[in-house]
């Protein structure tokens, strides 16, 4: 079966930057409680109108000049997609220019990206493909209610894209094993409770289109999950725990960083943050963050490394990769539209 290698990686962030001295003069909190509570000094949003496709394309156009031929298959990952039908990704891709490719959405929450790599690694390794764009993409301010404590602090809009192709087995750049889970029975503690079939959109649904969240049920459950499936991937790997020289989580909140890299015996200065900057970025996390380490240049071909997500469903998933010997990094753009 042929390997799959990570060839190319950007990020975007929309310009409009939202301190926490904003978003706390709305909730009554001070700037320094939110960064203090969860690692956060600002995040990003989109301006009015703009959409999930909008931002992923931003972070996908670049990559489409790094391919040695044709990309068939876009996945694209979201819990904010520009509609309940059709999924984003189709629209993607034509607005990429890539008429007639294979094209789906993923929603698994902030796990979503984990996911949507699950997939396109899969294809490629099945022969079915020869190179995948993954996309996570979310506008979160559009799913966040302004005046809720528990997720307007946390939240920001963003985008990151990750160019897949063949390889050879087990060639620097490579992704997997994967560890996949979900917990349907715990839904409720991360939820968007209008807007589906159980509970149609309708005027009287008033907060239901928001996001809710039970944070100190959704931190333990995080914590939990995120080092469960981390040490499963690095299991089936083949490796130790010792042996990874960076460890790359889902940037929901640092204390969550935090507890998971301790509990893992991971140093912090092989964790991997950017979430001070860029808040919670949903499906745009892994990618922004994989983008950061990238752009650092401390990452060396054949680094070890884990990716580890938490969202609702519950679900969660992990993976392991090696860096790759070659990777094109899209470079920094304008500062007032710098990807992380």
């Amino acid at each position: 079966m042929p390997g799959v290698a990570l060839r190319g990686i950007n990020g975007w962030l929309p310009p409009h930057v939202v301190d926490n001295d904003e978003v706390g003069a709305r909730l009554a909190v001070s700037g320094s409680w939110i960064l203090r509570r969860t690692g956060i000094g600002e995040r990003r949003r989109a301006d009015p109108g703009t959409a999930a496709s909008d931002l992923a394309v931003r972070a996908a156009a670049p990559l489409l000049a790094l391919s040695d031929g044709p990309v068939r298959t876009i996945v694209v990952a979201t819990m904010s997609p520009d509609h309940p039908c059709p999924a984003t990704a189709p629209l993607v891709a034509a607005r990429l220019g890539l008429a007639g490719a294979a094209a789906w959405d993923v929603n698994a929450a902030c796990a979503g990206f984990v996911y949507a790599l699950a997939c396109a690694t899969a294809l490629v390794s099945a022969g079915q493909t020869d190179r995948v764009l993954v996309i996570g993409t979310d506008v979160m301010s559009t799913v966040v209610d302004p005046d809720d404590r528990d997720t307007a602090v946390l939240f920001g809009d963003g985008a990151g894209a990750v160019l897949l192709e063949t390889a050879t087995p087990h060639e620097p750049g490579s992704f997997g094993p994967f560890d996949l889970g979900s917990d349907g029975a715990l839904v409720d503690l991360v939820i968007t409770p209008a807007g589906g079939s159980r509970r149609p959109a309708s005027p009287s649904n008033g907060d239901g289109r928001y996001l809710r969240m039970q944070g100190q049920a959704v931190f333990k459950q995080a914590v939990d999950h995120m080092t469960a499936s981390a040490r499963a991937a690095v299991d089936a790997a083949g490796w130790t725990l010792d042996q990874v020289d960076w460890l790359i989580g889902h940037q929901a909140n640092a204390r969550i960083l935090a507890v998971v890299g301790d509990v893992l015996g991971i140093c912090p200065e092989r964790r991997v943050v950017c979430l001070e900057r860029t808040g919670n970025t949903a499906t745009a996390s892994i990618p922004l963050a994989l983008h950061t380490l990238a752009r650092s240049g401390k990452a060396r071909a054949g680094d070890r490394v884990v990716l580890t997500s938490f969202g609702g469903g519950l679900s969660w998933g992990s993976t392991t990769m090696t860096w790759p010997s070659t990777l094109v990094v899209v470079p920094q753009q304008d500062p007032e539209e710098a990807s992380t």
